[in-house]
C-alpha cells in the first residue's frame, strides 16, 4: 500500500479552486520533487497534505504504516523565525513535541534521538549555539535535524535551500539525498530548482495549468520541462 495517495483532490481558499481533480501517491522511500509555477498551489498542497488546510473536495489518505504526527517538516523560514533566540539543541529537541503528548518534559529517549540527529547533521559542536547567530545553511540543517525527530518516515521540504549559496545548496542536497537513500526516509520536496529535481528526485509532480506525475525520466518528455535558460 502507498504511503500516501491523494485522490481527486482540489485545493484552494474561501471556496476558490486553485488546483483541481489532483491524484497521485508516493511509495516508501520514494523521493518526489513538486514544480510548478508560482500561485500554482505548490505550498498549499503541502500544508493540506499536513493537514494544516482541508482539501476543497476528494481526500488524502496515509498508508503503509504512516500516522499524521509521523510527518517532518521543514517549512520556509520568515525573517522573525531566523531571529529565533533559542539554542540548537532546544529547536532540534522542540521536533519530538509530537510525540509527548500532554507530557511536559521530555524523556531520556527523545533527548538521544535530538542528539544522534544533531550528529548526522554535524551539528553537535554548535549545539550551545543561539540559532540565530547561525548561518542560513547551518539554520537549515537544524530544521532539517528538528524535522528527523517527529520522523523515521516521511519529510516534507518547502524549498530547503532557498536563499543558499551555490556550495552550501549542494551540501544540503546531498544530505537530503543521503536521508533517502541511506535511511530509507521518503521525502517530498518543494522546488524551483528543475535541475536538481532531475537529479535527485526519483518522481516529478508539476503543477499548474497542465498536471503531470512520473518518474524522473519521463518528466523531459512531458511537454512541460523546460530547461534553464531555454
Amino acid at each position: 500500500m502507498a504511503q500516501l495517495t491523494c485522490q481527486d483532490l482540489s485545493l484552494g481558499y474561501e471556496g476558490r479552486e486553485i488546483l483541481g481533480h489532483l491524484s497521485f501517491s508516493v511509495q516508501a522511500g520514494d523521493y518526489l520533487c513538486i514544480v510548478g509555477e508560482n500561485g500554482s498551489g505548490k505550498t498549499t498542497l503541502m500544508k493540506t497534505i499536513l493537514g494544516l488546510h482541508a482539501p476543497l473536495r476528494g481526500q488524502i489518505i496515509t498508508g503503509d504504516g504512516l500516522k499524521q504526527n509521523e510527518i517532518g517538516y521543514l517549512p520556509q523560514q520568515t525573517p522573525v523565525q531566523r531571529d529565533f533566540p533559542a539554542s540548537v539543541r532546544e529547536i532540534v529537541l522542540s521536533g519530538c513535541q509530537g510525540r509527548c503528548g500532554l507530557r511536559p518534559f521530555y524523556t531520556r529517549a527523545e533527548k538521544r534521538l535530538a542528539a544522534d540527529n544533531m550528529e548526522k547533521l554535524g551539528l553537535s559542536p554548535l549545539a550551545g549555539r543561539c540559532y540565530r547567530e547561525l548561518s542560513g545553511g547551518q539554520q537549515q540543517r537544524v530544521l532539517l535535524a528538528r524535522a528527523l525527530c517527529a520522523t523515521q518516515k516521511l519529510l516534507l521540504l518547502d524549498e530547503p535551500v532557498s536563499g543558499l549559496d551555490p556550495k552550501v545548496t549542494a551540501e544540503l542536497y546531498q544530505l537530503i539525498a543521503d536521508l533517502n537513500a541511506r535511511d530509507g526516509i521518503t521525502v517530498i520536496m518543494i522546488s524551483h530548482d528543475i535541475s536538481a529535481a532531475l537529479r535527485y528526485a526519483s518522481h516529478i509532480l508539476h503543477i499548474g495549468d497542465r498536471v503531470f506525475f512520473g518518474a524522473r525520466d519521463e518528466y523531459p518528455k512531458s511537454g512541460l520541462f523546460r530547461p534553464k535558460g531555454a
